[in-house]
């Protein structure tokens, strides 16, 4: 009875095989080797009792594996289908079926856990009372319609001789009194706006004041300017990332929708700002990273690495900003809000600190994940502690221009605030102990924190999913000659 290896060493020892062909491997686990490749070539071998078997396709790789050798009644439909591995640092993998390892990966789980829990909050905290805020008193009106200047002088201002007013006409363009013209006047001074004919303006309505008075100027007209921005916007994103653009696209629609539709009604409707911010957060990351880098173990990382360095921020936010005792009411839209009655103040300084580093956080989690992935990739043969200390390389230089960015975006909205201070004279340390400025500083801080964080984490992650199921490479073959 002839033995599985008697028949492998008659087929080497009875057939011609051809030469076999040099051909280079990306990710074969040896930098730079040669795997032999053969083209299959239907030989009829004759079985251990002379019976003759199908014809069947054998390769190089079959013939130093004995795959295709075995069994010679085993029918060819029944062989299991090829399906290309990685293969692993001690040498060529052989091929099996490759099983769909997200039902048994626990990095897949933990982002399950968190976005239902994530949907459960969401319909908890929705917003289902109405809104019962009244600024009228503020100046505020709920209508605003478009108009146009067409005229504009300068004169003695109605009210008194002894002063001179920029004296506008406007047009209104919609509104319940469209077509009709509206005068105001403008003490003439170094903060009044100044008209020419054919300016866009919004003018607030005010249905119970006196017809003199219905219509005011709010603002100028900008809303054509700013799709005309927004569509140059989105041309240069498309036009560079393409697909990736279009989803990055619908992500930043879907975080502006569930802003004004959840976070800011849920906070004016009295929940916890922080809880509100945290919820609403969450939602807006993980729909911005599974539309923008799909649904694969890469964003599953740095989704969960983004929630361990969230988590660790508003743990951080609370601490200190509970210590600091921000009464929240140092600025003048804080003052407005006290006449909405259940709007917790001091709240918004945390849910903003959230919600400001929560974008940066993104940005970090998915580099650093993506970092890991390429090493990986590119060197197949490293392991898991050069993997995460490759990728806290990375980080630090990362690090450093996101902390940079956090400061110059807040310092940025603070500057006619700074340019005062400094006029003040006063010294620097006071200037910061006050709280306007105080509490940008430790949005900076608490978020700069937060920032560093994630990068430990995530590249802790990255590194030990890619060395326990590493990527999957497709070979890439150069044929010499």
């Amino acid at each position: 009875m002839a033995t599985h290896w008697d028949r492998r060493c008659e087929y080497l020892h009875t057939t011609d095989i051809p030469t076999p062909s040099t051909t280079r491997h990306r990710g074969d686990g040896y930098p730079g080797s040669n795997v032999i490749s053969m083209p299959r070539t239907p030989r009829h071998l004759s079985g251990p009792e002379g019976d003759s078997e199908a014809d069947r396709s054998l390769s190089w790789d079959d013939v130093l594996t004995g795959d295709g050798l075995g069994d010679a009644t085993t029918p060819p439909e029944e062989s299991q289908p090829e399906i290309e591995q990685a293969p692993s640092p001690s040498g060529p993998a052989h091929r099996h079926p490759r099983r769909d390892e997200s039902r048994t990966n626990p990095i897949f789980f933990l982002v399950a856990i968190i976005a239902l829990l994530t949907l459960v909050l969401l319909v908890v905290l929705w917003p289902r009372e109405p809104i019962e805020a009244d600024l009228s008193p503020l100046g505020v009106s709920k209508d605003a319609f478009r108009a146009e200047v067409v005229a504009s002088t300068d004169a003695e201002c109605s009210f008194s001789a002894e002063m001179n007013c920029h004296r506008v006409t406007f047009l209104l363009e919609e509104g319940p009194d469209a077509g009709n013209e509206f005068v105001q006047e403008f003490e003439i001074s170094a903060s009044a706006p100044r008209f020419d004919p054919g300016d866009g303006v919004v003018l607030n309505h005010i249905p119970n004041a006196e017809e003199d008075f219905r219509y005011q100027f709010a603002d100028r007209e900008r809303r054509g300017l700013l799709i005309t921005a927004l569509g140059v916007f989105a041309f240069a994103v498309i036009a560079l990332a393409r697909l990736k653009g279009v989803t990055a696209l619908l992500g930043l629609a879907l975080s502006v929708i569930i802003l004004l539709a959840f976070i800011i009604p849920a906070i004016l409707v009295g929940r916890e700002p922080v809880v509100v911010a945290a919820v609403g957060g969450s939602a807006i990351a993980l729909i911005t990273l599974y539309l923008a880098h799909g649904w694969r173990r890469l964003t599953h990382v740095a989704a969960v690495g983004l929630f361990a360095a969230l988590l660790v921020t508003i743990l951080i936010s609370v601490v200190f900003f509970g210590l600091a005792q921000f009464s929240g009411l140092a600025t003048e839209e804080a003052t407005y809000l006290t006449l909405v009655p259940g709007v917790g103040i001091s709240g918004l300084l945390l849910a903003g600190a959230i919600l400001g580093a929560l974008g940066a956080l993104d940005d970090v989690a998915i580099a650093q994940a993506s970092a890991v992935w390429e090493l990986k990739t590119a060197n197949p043969s490293m392991d898991q502690r050069e993997l995460l200390h490759a990728g806290l390389r990375v980080g630090r230089d990362h690090i450093a221009s996101t902390v940079n960015t956090l400061l110059l975006a807040y310092a940025g909205a603070a500057m006619p605030l700074l340019l005062l201070f400094h006029l003040s004279g006063q010294p620097f340390s006071v200037l910061a102990n006050s709280e306007v400025v105080a509490v940008e500083i430790l949005r900076t801080l608490v978020g700069s924190i937060g920032l560093v964080s994630a990068i430990p984490i995530t590249t802790w992650l990255a590194s030990r999913e890619v060395t326990t199921r590493p990527p999957r490479v497709k070979s890439v073959r150069r044929y010499s000659g």
